[in-house]
């Protein structure tokens, strides 16, 4: 392949995921009526517990309060047994996330970290930040199940809606209710 072709296509790639991003803005539904009343789902697979979890946690308007408490407790610092109360908009970004990408599980790496976790973690690598919004229930660390974890990143970073870190290697993304940002 010559040098050429390969910058065609990177170039291809891109304009792709332009039209992609574009697509993907179209076709959520943000129309305000539209999206305050439609019922609003979610299902988890947490890696390191094994429990599942699938749920409507928003119909009619209004967030379920015992929905939000499962959901809570089977993000709990599973090493500690720690429960937090999540921020539900983080609940709003992954079904609008599994809106654009396609109805799926995500599997759960990384939800809520206790004090304790976050400076073990910290002590291990310093990828993991001092103030991790893990620490107050505004991030997640997720894969969606037969997704690529790079669509999964993309369509985060096209909805503008906090903070995506996409991790490779490790196939998850980070996504958190903070300033929007990316790495």
């Amino acid at each position: 392949m010559s040098f050429g072709s390969e910058c065609q296509n990177s170039a291809r790639r891109g304009v792709l995921r332009v039209f992609g991003w574009a697509a993907l803005s179209l076709a959520l539904p943000f129309a305000p009526a539209a999206w305050a009343s439609a019922p609003r789902s979610i299902s988890l697979y947490h890696t390191h517990t094994s429990e599942k979890l699938s749920l409507v946690y928003y119909e009619g308007g209004e967030y379920i309060p015992d929905a939000l408490a499962s959901l809570n407790s089977v993000l709990r610092d599973f090493r500690t047994g720690e429960v937090c109360q999540f921020d539900p908009v983080l609940f709003d970004q992954l079904h609008a996330l599994n809106l654009a990408c396609g109805e799926g599980t995500y599997e759960v790496v990384s939800a809520f970290r206790s004090e304790q976790t976050n400076k073990m973690l910290r002590e291990q690598s310093r990828r993991v930040a001092r103030d991790s919004l893990h620490v107050r229930g505004r991030a997640i660390d997720v894969r969606l199940s037969g997704r690529e974890t790079r669509r999964l990143r993309d369509a985060a970073l096209a909805l503008q809606q906090g903070g995506v870190g996409f991790y490779p290697r490790s196939n998850f993304v980070h996504l958190d209710t903070g300033a929007v940002r990316s790495w």
